[in-house]
């Protein structure tokens, strides 16, 4: 086999969508994964609207659509009673084509990114375990074991971890992977039930002691459900069953379960590596970061470190761009895992503490949510954060300017620009490209030639003006969708000098 400029190891959904998002950028990758088989179940069942923007820009989004199940409302439960409920209806409506939370759980993730894969001739070798790697100036050696024992070493030009909390690419370079581990034990259940609960809807009910999130899945009468396991099994040594789960909590909110198709326990991780960087070795996802499953956002987080970090792997391997660009990476996204963890941990612990004060909290909090729901900013506000779609990357080294409300570093906003077309169907092309909304000024469209950047010129409408556009600024796009330049002025010159100061010619 020809060496690959990429070695990813870890085949889930934060190493597939690296994989998917290089190969159809042309770069030659190798993905392996020490498990003998994709998984079969998951506890990622939520998909955030930003994550369904880039599998819109891969060709995907329409099949995970179709296949998922949109959530149009969250309940809370208290003593037995639904006392809040949030609906999402048109939550996001004019901020994405994707005004929804979608529920699609990883193992359907892992399948549909395999097969579209495989028709680019790329496979998820397994079972190949990664041993250990030594970094050169411009090359790295990644050693493997396969299945039968032997022992390869592969030359590449960069290697991704995206191998999971237990990493071994973090480990063998030596990052430290910083944070603690909850005390409770809880579990994972895709079951056939019917009651109040299962109607499409998901469903959480904190507790005094446990705690209880019900998702709608594909199919009649099935949810998958996530739970706390019952205090008084956690003596036993003996392996934990759905017996264990917590009984009461599942009669409080009138769930009858019918069958369960499966069962698995785990504990829930608070962790962030120290680094996600060490020379030509980057990691991504799990390997990188870890955290509750408060506001499902852990496989959304993967896959953007994997679309934040295939770009500028393309970019610079195709010779786009300078070697520095990769220094981005780190900063842009660090900075979010940090904040993530410390939110979701604080939000994890308010759950599931046994604390006076917090219990009380929690019997009033369903209550207080379903009032501040009415008003319509909080509820954009929500949507926005759990979506992820308020992520930005104002304060990275490729970020410039500011034009209208859009400054550089944002996410593009999402406009309809007419019938049925919209401002992010030229992502597609998973390249750079400069947009001007309204009259670009003299020159503009020449030096787009010039430079070999395509330009989209949209004509102005007053959503635009809306969604934070500047009337005939530029905005010099990232392969992401994130906006690199914002110009107010809308000239050439800038656009230029900024090329210049962030991808000087080659000597």
């Amino acid at each position: 086999m020809a060496d690959p400029q990429v070695l990813i190891v870890g085949a889930g959904p934060t190493g597939l969508v690296l994989a998917l998002w290089l190969a159809k950028a042309g770069i030659p990758v190798r993905l392996v994964d020490k498990a003998p088989a994709p998984g079969a179940t998951s506890r990622a069942v939520g998909v955030q609207a930003r994550t369904l923007e880039f599998y819109r820009q891969l060709g995907i989004a329409d099949a995970v659509v179709d296949a998922g199940v949109m959530v149009h409302a969250a309940n809370l439960w208290s003593g037995g009673r639904k006392a809040g409920r949030l609906a999402f209806g048109d939550l996001g409506k004019g901020i994405s084509p994707y005004p929804y939370m979608l529920i699609y759980p990883q193992d359907l993730h892992e399948r549909l990114h395999l097969r579209e894969l495989d028709k680019l001739g790329v496979i998820a070798e397994r079972p190949v375990e990664f041993l250990g790697l030594e970094q050169n100036q411009d090359h790295v050696l990644g050693r493997l074991r396969h299945s039968d024992g032997s022992e390869e070493i592969v030359k590449t030009a960069y290697v991704a971890g995206c191998d999971g909390a237990h990493s071994q690419v973090r480990a063998s370079l030596g990052i430290d992977f910083e944070g603690g581990t909850y005390e409770h034990i809880f579990y994972v259940a895709d079951v056939e039930a019917d009651g109040a609960a299962v109607n499409g809807e998901v469903h959480v009910a904190p507790g005094d002691d446990d705690f209880l999130a019900i998702f709608p899945m594909k199919g009649k009468g099935r949810a998958r459900l996530i739970g706390s396991v019952r205090e008084s099994a956690l003596a036993t040594d003996r392996p934990l069953t759905w017996d264990d789960a917590n009984a009461r909590t599942l009669d409080l909110v009138k769930l009858r379960v019918n069958k369960v198709n499966w069962f698995s326990t785990y504990r829930v991780h608070h962790r962030v590596a120290s680094r996600f960087r060490d020379r030509r070795a980057f990691l991504l996802g799990d390997a990188a970061h870890v955290h509750s499953p408060v506001g499902g956002q852990g496989m959304n987080t993967g896959i953007g470190d994997a679309v934040n970090l295939a770009w500028k792997l393309a970019d610079v391997l195709q010779g786009r761009g300078p070697a520095t660009l990769l220094d981005s990476y780190e900063p842009e996204r660090i900075t979010f895992a940090r904040k993530l963890v410390a939110t979701t941990d604080r939000a994890f612990t308010f759950i599931t503490s046994r604390g006076l004060l917090a219990k009380r909290i929690r019997r009033v909090a369903p209550m207080l949510l379903g009032a501040l729901s009415r008003f319509r900013f909080l509820r954009r506000f929500l949507f926005l954060t759990i979506s992820q779609i308020a992520i930005n990357y104002r304060e990275s080294s490729v970020s410039t300017g500011k034009a209208g409300k859009v400054r550089g570093g944002d996410r593009l906003p999402w406009v309809q620009t007419t019938v049925n077309q919209d401002n992010f169907a030229s992502l597609s092309t998973l390249a750079w490209q400069v947009h001007v909304y309204g009259v670009p000024r003299p020159g503009v469209v020449d030096a787009c030639a010039e430079l070999r950047i395509p330009i989209h010129v949209f004509a102005w409408k007053s959503e635009m003006k809306r969604a934070g556009l500047m009337r005939g600024a530029i905005y010099l796009v990232r392969p992401d969708g994130h906006v690199a330049l914002a110009d107010p002025n809308g000239e050439a010159n800038p656009l230029r000098h900024y090329l210049c100061r962030h991808w000087p010619p080659s000597p």
